[in-house]
């Protein structure tokens, strides 16, 4: 347990002040470092993000900003969301601009005002993008897009939605965020000590990074990759397949055959790079591995197995944090104020629940949330195994418990939306004024779900869930975990905090602790509010979050483990 409360936080700030202060700080306001993600959460609304892997990103941007640690972000700007049942900007009362000006979205200029550009080939004709720049603190994230006048049809489609099922998309996708972000980094004049790839999907920013060096250095395409290696940080943020991006070689042929003439490299060689052994595939992930100078995971039990999986390749650990600013609603470290607080976030989360569901809950009965992408490996329907038994539990006079779901699922992810509609069959025809599912899962819902539960259930198979997020924003706002040992979770004793899940025989292990250990210890709170163990854990649970678990101590680990070896070899070569 936390002994010294915020003594890490602290510790981390006062890093921050000395570092500004370096010599090592200067070459960075010079040449910041260009952080690329297929998704971003920047804005509640903007349809730039779909889970972790986005809130990840813009917290990230975020922290940054607010310890003035020079950084760019570069991604897609998508016009459309990935949920069929929500509206797009363009389809909604507002106006494009209005839209583009609440978001804080400007276009992005050159120094005569006119619109920047990028090109680039793909397939066999030219492809073009404007950005749309996101600004705050100091720190910029620029957005491309494609939906402009001087793109064919088909091409201005290329930046629609994240995450788009069709592969032949996707990859244009990835060639734009890696090439074209590439290219607009230089169009700005902005000159990177460190492009850092936010899982695989810009993957191919490291062959413009060669083509620029075979320019720069008059050498050949096989120099050219060793030097644009020596600039390059790859985070892997899942070892699950549908995370690591695959595409057929003959898909990566089609599309790139012309950028490979540019590259002066032959389309064989190319796919060598991404090839993954006796099979006709070509991995992103696997083109990554092959560039990056670090390379790391985010959590420890997630970067020993990526380890062992990526080995040779050396995989160093940082542990992922959230960005306590904006995730803290509980705003107190008063063990007199906690419960009170939590009870106003909680009422606000009911309020939206019965808007939503027409389901009225009272707030001194126990709330239990499920929040996160629907997909096997989370195995979101562990909770609603035995039904009976779960009724049993949640109906029993003076100890009732109530469930809230949430979550989007991929748009091409088959299994994972049938598990999304066959866990809102079960709430609508078994757990009907017991459970609910709240639709249209963004920023603002996520707030009030880690602030307003009581309980946070986290199923995840272990060494599954890199590392789990959305357990440190409840923590952080005193919601007491019910977990496996996975991800961040396997860090930490959570013994005085909340509990440990069987992951073998997790059906059953989950309504028991309920019975017997969570719900028996909350309504004993209710009776005895003043010094209860359940107020203890809250309090537990926020210091040790706020301590061990702030994206301020994830990017001082960054900028000492990664960028700092990078940049000092970059001017070694």
């Amino acid at each position: 347990m936390v002994n010294t409360k915020m003594e890490e936080l602290k510790k981390n700030l006062e890093w921050f002040e000395k570092f500004k202060q370096s010599q090592e700080y200067e070459g960075f306001s010079k040449e910041p470092v260009a952080y690329f993600c297929a998704e971003f959460a920047l804005e509640n609304d903007m349809p730039t993000y779909l889970g972790g892997l986005g809130v990840l990103s813009g917290d990230y941007i975020k922290e940054a900003a607010d310890r003035k640690f020079p950084i760019i972000g570069i991604g897609l700007f998508y016009s459309e969301s990935h949920l069929k049942n929500q509206q797009q900007f363009n389809e909604s009362n507002e106006s494009k601009e209005s839209y583009l000006r609440k978001n804080g979205l400007s276009l992005t200029l050159d120094g005569k005002g006119k619109r920047i550009l990028v090109s680039l080939f793909i397939q066999d004709r030219i492809v073009r993008a404007q950005a749309w720049k996101w600004n705050r603190g100091g720190a910029a994230v620029y957005l491309l897009d494609t939906n402009i006048s001087e793109n064919e049809q088909n091409d201005r489609q290329i930046t629609s939605r994240l995450y788009i099922p069709d592969k032949e998309t996707r990859l244009k996708q990835e060639m734009l965020l890696g090439i074209g972000g590439s290219r607009l980094i230089r169009a700005l004049g902005i000159h990177p000590c460190v492009y850092h790839l936010n899982e695989g999907h810009s993957a191919f920013l490291a062959l413009e990074l060669a083509k620029f060096e075979m320019e720069r250095r008059n050498v050949g395409f096989d120099k050219a990759c060793s030097f644009a290696s020596q600039h390059i940080a790859f985070t892997n943020h899942t070892l699950v397949q549908a995370g690591n991006e695959i595409f057929s070689k003959d898909l990566v042929s089609a599309m790139m055959y012309k950028y490979a003439e540019e590259l002066r490299a032959p389309i064989s060689e190319i796919l060598s790079l991404g090839s993954i052994q006796d099979s006709s595939l070509f991995s992103m992930t696997t083109l990554s591995l092959k560039f990056a100078r670090k390379i790391n995971g985010v959590s420890a039990l997630h970067s020993r197995k990526a380890g062992e999986i990526f080995s040779p390749y050396k995989t160093e650990n940082v542990t992922n944090g959230i960005y306590v600013k904006g995730w803290d609603l509980l705003k107190t470290d008063d063990k007199n104020e906690i419960w009170v607080k939590h009870q106003e976030n909680k009422k606000a989360l009911l309020s939206v629940i019965k808007e939503k569901t027409g389901e009225s809950w009272d707030e001194n009965i126990l709330l239990i949330g499920w929040a996160r992408r629907f997909v096997p490996y989370k195995r979101p329907l562990s909770l609603l195994e035995n039904i009976p038994e779960l009724k049993k539990i949640a109906e029993a006079k003076g100890r009732e418990i109530k469930i809230v779901f949430a979550g989007p699922a991929s748009e091409g992810d088959k299994e994972g939306n049938e598990l999304l509609k066959e866990a809102r069959r079960i709430i609508a025809d078994d757990l009907k004024g017991v459970a609910v599912y709240l639709p249209n899962y963004n920023l603002e819902l996520a707030k009030l779900l880690t602030s307003g539960c009581d309980v946070w259930i986290n199923t995840p198979v272990v060494g599954s869930e890199a590392c789990g997020t959305s357990g440190m924003k409840a923590g952080l706002n005193g919601v007491l975990p019910l977990t496996t040992k996975d991800g961040w979770v396997d860090e930490v004793d959570l013994n005085n905090i909340g509990w440990i899940l069987d992951d073998v025989s997790i059906n059953n292990n989950i309504l028991n602790i309920l019975d017997k250990n969570v719900v028996p210890m909350y309504y004993d709170h209710l009776e005895n509010p003043n010094d209860s163990e359940w107020l203890t854990r809250m309090k537990n649970a926020r210091s040790l979050i706020q301590d061990q678990f702030s994206m301020s101590r994830a990017l001082r680990q960054y900028i000492e483990n990664i960028y700092l070896p990078i940049s000092k070899q970059k001017h070694q070569i």
